[in-house]
Order: C-alpha cells, then sequence, then structure tokens
C-alpha cells in the first residue's frame, strides 16, 4: 500500500493548535512529521489540560503520528542541527510569533536559499505587514474580528464557537494550500512560501455572511441554533425532549404543513409560499410551529417529520457523539498510541486504494536521540544541543 505523502518529510516548528493540525492531516496522508519542541515543556499545548487519559486533549487531538525532537534553539549550535534537519525537508511549518523564526535564522528566504525545493509554510494571526501584523491573535480574538461572533449566539447576546474553528480553519487552509505547492513542485521542480493568517481563512469562511451583508446591507441576524435566513429550522421542543429539523423548499414546507403539522391551511396560503415569504412571516408562523412540537412526544415528532422527508437530527452531547451508531456501523474507530496507554481516533478521510497513518501520540522528545543519530550527530554533539526530554535511546 502506497499512500500519497510517503516519503515526503515535513519538519515544523509548531504549538498550540493551528500549524499543528495542518501537520497532523500532513501525517495522516503517509508524511514523516518532525516536530520540534522546546526541551522545558514542549509545545505548551501538552499542558491544556489531562482530560484525554492523563494526555492533553487537544494535544492528543493535533499530534499523533509524529515524531518529537527537543532542541533548545536559543543555543546556535542548535540552530545549526535544525537547519541541517530543514535541509533533507520537503516542507518547513511554523506559527511562532511574527518575526520570531527570521530572528532565529529560519526564515523562509534563509532556507529556501539552502534548499530551493523546500516550502515553508508560516502560520500567524493576521499576516506579515499591515496594522495588525504584530498583534497577538488566539482563536476567540480571531473569531471577533472575522464577524463571527456578529452572527453567532441569541438576539440578545453575541457566543462564540465552542470549538477553536478559527484556529481549525487555519490548520485546514495551510494543509489545502501545502498539497498545492507540492503538486505545483512536480511541475516546477521548486518549492514556494505559503503565508496563512487566521483572520484571512476565517473571512473565507465568513463568505455567506460576507455576501448577505454586500455594499452595508443588514447582516444576518444572530439567530440562535436556528437559522438567519431558512424558516423553519432548528430545534424545537417536544413534550418530552427536542428535535432539530431544517426546511429547504415549498414541497418540504407543504409535507412538513401536511404530515408533521396536520395543517393544510398553512400549507395553500400564499403569504408562506417561497422561504421569503415564511421568513418575512415568521413572527406569525413560529409560534404555532412551537405549539404543535410541543403536543407531540419526541418520537411520535420524530416519527412525522421522516414521514414528510424533513431533514432531522439529534442533539447529541459528546458521550451521544462517541457512541454515534452511524460512525460504529461504518467502522470509524481505530485505537493509536500514547505514553502509557491507547486511546481511539476517528478514522481520517483517504482513497479506497489506501488507509491513513495512525501512529502514536509522542511522548516529549521521544525521538531526540534517534533524529539526531539518523544526521550523524554523536553523543557529545547530542547533549551540547539542549536536547532533554523523555527521548528514547
Amino acid at each position: 500500500m502506497t499512500r500519497p505523502l510517503d516519503g515526503i518529510l515535513v519538519v515544523s516548528l509548531e504549538q498550540a493548535i493551528a500549524a499543528p493540525y495542518a501537520t497532523r492531516l500532513l501525517a495522516d496522508q503517509g508524511a514523516r512529521v518532525i516536530k520540534a519542541e522546546r526541551p522545558d515543556g514542549g509545545d505548551f499545548a501538552r499542558q491544556y489540560d489531562t482530560r484525554a487519559r492523563g494526555q492533553s486533549s487537544h494535544f492528543v487531538w493535533t499530534n499523533r503520528s509524529k515524531e518529537s525532537l527537543t532542541l533548545d534553539l536559543k543555543k546556535p549550535e542548535a540552530v545549526s542541527v535544525f537547519r541541517r534537519i530543514i535541509e533533507k525537508a520537503d516542507v518547513f511549518v511554523q506559527n511562532l510569533a511574527p518575526g520570531a523564526a527570521d530572528r532565529l535564522g529560519l526564515g523562509h528566504e534563509t532556507l529556501r536559499a539552502e534548499n530551493e525545493r523546500l516550502i515553508t509554510c508560516a502560520i500567524s494571526g493576521y499576516g506579515e505587514g499591515g496594522p495588525y501584523g504584530g498583534k497577538k491573535a488566539y482563536d476567540l480574538l480571531i473569531q471577533a474580528e472575522a464577524g463571527f461572533l456578529s452572527v453567532t449566539g441569541t438576539p440578545e447576546a453575541p457566543a462564540k464557537a465552542g470549538i477553536s474553528i478559527a484556529d481549525t480553519a487555519a490548520g485546514v487552509s495551510a494543509y489545502s494550500t501545502i498539497l498545492a505547492a507540492l503538486l505545483n513542485r512536480h511541475k516546477t521542480g521548486r518549492g514556494d512560501h505559503i503565508e496563512i493568517s487566521m483572520l484571512e481563512a476565517m473571512a473565507e469562511w465568513m463568505g455567506y455572511a460576507m455576501y448577505f451583508a454586500t455594499d452595508t446591507a443588514e447582516p444576518p441576524r444572530r439567530a440562535g441554533a436556528g437559522h438567519a435566513t431558512i424558516f423553519p429550522y432548528g430545534p424545537y421542543d417536544t413534550s418530552d425532549g427536542t428535535v432539530l429539523f431544517g426546511l429547504q423548499n415549498d414541497r418540504e414546507w407543504q409535507a412538513f404543513c401536511r404530515l408533521v403539522l396536520e395543517r393544510e391551511d398553512l400549507a395553500v396560503d400564499e403569504r408562506f409560499k417561497g422561504n421569503a415569504g415564511r421568513t418575512r412571516h415568521m413572527e406569525l408562523l413560529d409560534p404555532q410551529i412551537r405549539s404543535a412540537m410541543a403536543k407531540l412526544a419526541t418520537a411520535e415528532a420524530m416519527s412525522r417529520l421522516e414521514a414528510a422527508n424533513i431533514g432531522t437530527a439529534s442533539v447529541n452531547d459528546m458521550a451521544a457523539l462517541w457512541a454515534h451508531p452511524q460512525l460504529a456501523a461504518r467502522g470509524r474507530w481505530r485505537d493509536v498510541g500514547m505514553p502509557g496507554r491507547t486511546i481511539p481516533v476517528l478514522l481520517p478521510f483517504s482513497g479506497a486504494a489506501w488507509q491513513p497513518r495512525l501512529g502514536p501520540v509522542p511522548a516529549l522528545g521521544e525521538h531526540t536521540t534517534a533524529i539526531l543519530r539518523e544526521i550523524g550527530l554523536g553523543e557529545e554533539e547530542i547533549t551540547a544541543v539542549g536536547s532533554q526530554g523523555s527521548e528514547s535511546p
């Protein structure tokens, strides 16, 4: 079996979520990923929590299938060794603070002068230059700057996403652009430099909302778990729980009225024709729908919605997601190793001809000695560059 990125070496100087997620996606498809970490604690995401069987939930999610290399890059000799490793790489990814890589002698122009086939990728909050180029950028800050908070939450209060959506957007953007650069290198024989801004990645994901508000038009309203422009759409209370459903067109609206609400009068009322009509008369329709749903048990409501071929969903918590029958039926779970134990992971997407790589989550510095020996360092040199941690001999 050959994976798409077998033989590709990725070296990273990464922390938190955006860059680690991008390189984990590359590792999933077969790339060898060497992750450089500080000897004194490593990637600070290792310390976010201990909820994933004693390890950090964020770190376990974004760092499987990697090799952990500890180097004290405050030492010039360690930087020199690191550059020797990067010289052999296909891709170098970093998400240090703006300007930090250049100050270490790891700027993209310097590295690509030594290896013209190298693809370098820098991930930052706002991108190089501009009035925000030097600002700190955390996920919540980017959610705010990109307008996400303005369209998320209830009419009374904004809400952030419950996951690191801006980091994830940047990670996915970096991954896809690195793949494009690898394809382009196959044509030209030359590498390239990629710059990924969290703000720009998140702004791309905000596309519908931006275009909805073109030319200073009113933006989408905050609609809780509903939808700003499609109605009815969202959760509705039943007599013993909640159902969530959404309608997309007039055919579904008529089936909903007849089979779920048992209201022929609503189905033929011209005021409610088209999504625009239903949205315009939301204040009239919503109480009637809620009243009808509140009289039904959840099982009966779901049965009627299914009979009407209306899209429905359960409002699951994390325990229900772990136990989701569809994921189990499709065999989407695998166990991977991590320090001292194993943990289930969701099987990444792949083609029919290959299986993704599912290596263990590394201990801090676990591969340091092996990697440095691989490039020809002796024991004294390994000690001199300040490599510490939990490396295996």
